[in-house]
């Protein structure tokens, strides 16, 4: 079966007025009904893209079309068929929750029963039927949340705009967004634009996603072929005399004793150490270990772990996206100093 198109995009550039290139040359496209997503780090040109599509920016070069409609020339059109929730919400805290609905559907030209019946029906959904009619100020940051998709969702897009919506939640209420998003998705059949920083949550909703950075697509695919070609299990090694100072004659010596080694098919830096890719890697760590304690270059942890999306940003890029999640989600396998 023909997928459809829904957004398209080629060699779509955006320089600001004092030269910065927020976004370089991308070209993707995303079908109807897709979960598809933009990972990359904060300034990479996620939210950037976002506006250029949702027409609140206008490119400097490349075509772009939303739904069939130019971002341009259909400007006006494309607003009627898209949602877009933005990183921050954008709620009326002196108004209830019901209210902050039903004030998103007058601005969609709903009125009457219709309004009232999708109102209800989407507050049932996000699960905030009971306090439907309590302040939103008053409500937390998770609720705010839900309160704001829900509003996106009054005027039923066809399209939903996501620029990181979890960021800031606590990670219960970031797994109660991640459940909405994916039922919306597969019960109703919306096609899902969202950018993240979070590894796992490009990871567990998005069929297919763009690995970005710098305003470039560095790699794109579904998360399980970018993690495939890595081909190798992730080995990180931090070692003393790195820590804290950049000594290229240690990392330079530490990459001559680790290419000695079998299975290794890559070697990267990573923060104050090296992150290494080999096949077997639960096998290859003794080896490690002991071709490093015929030298004078001391390890201080090994850390073990499947290939990430994490680790395909690394092998593009030379850096991590976000170095304060890897270490929640990769715990220490292995570690030893020597004194």
């Amino acid at each position: 079966m023909k997928l459809t198109e829904v957004i398209n995009v080629k060699d779509l550039t955006l320089t600001y007025a004092d030269g910065t290139k927020a976004v370089q040359g991308i070209s993707f496209s995303v079908n109807e009904g897709e979960f598809f997503g933009f990972l990359g780090p904060n300034g990479a040109g996620k939210s950037t893209t976002i506006k250029v599509l949702t027409t609140l920016l206008h490119k400097t070069a490349g075509e772009a079309s939303v739904a069939g409609l130019d971002i341009e020339k259909d400007a006006r059109e494309i607003r009627k068929v898209i949602g877009v929730q933005s990183q921050e919400t954008s709620l009326d805290p002196e108004l209830t929750g019901r209210e902050n609905m039903i004030l998103e559907g007058h601005l969609q030209q709903m009125r009457g029963k219709e309004l009232e019946d999708r109102v209800d029906s989407l507050l049932s959904v996000v699960g905030l039927k009971d306090a439907a009619d309590k302040r939103a100020g008053r409500y937390s940051g998770g609720m705010k949340k839900r309160l704001d998709l829900a509003t996106v969702l009054v005027h039923k897009p066809k399209i939903m705009f996501l620029d990181e919506p979890t960021t800031g939640l606590d990670p219960q209420s970031r797994a109660g967004v991640w459940d909405y998003l994916e039922e919306l998705n597969k019960k109703e059949g919306i096609t899902i634009f969202l950018t993240t920083q979070y590894l796992e949550e490009a990871d567990r909703l998005c069929q297919r996603l763009c690995i970005v950075d710098g305003g470039k697509i560095v790699a794109q695919g579904t998360p399980a072929e970018l993690k495939a070609e890595i081909g190798a299990d992730a080995i990180t090694i931090t070692m003393k005399d790195l820590q804290g100072k950049s000594d290229d004659s240690v990392r330079t010596k530490a990459r001559q004793i680790i290419q000695k080694l079998q299975n290794v098919s890559d070697i990267v830096d990573s923060g104050d150490g090296l992150t290494i890719y080999a096949r077997d890697g639960g096998y290859f760590i003794p080896d490690l270990v002991r071709a490093f304690d015929k030298t004078d270059i001391k390890l201080v942890s090994i850390n073990l772990s499947t290939p990430t999306l994490d680790d395909v940003f690394l092998r593009h890029t030379g850096k991590r996206i976000r170095v304060e999640e890897l270490q929640k989600q990769v715990p220490s396998m292995f570690a030893r100093g020597r004194r």
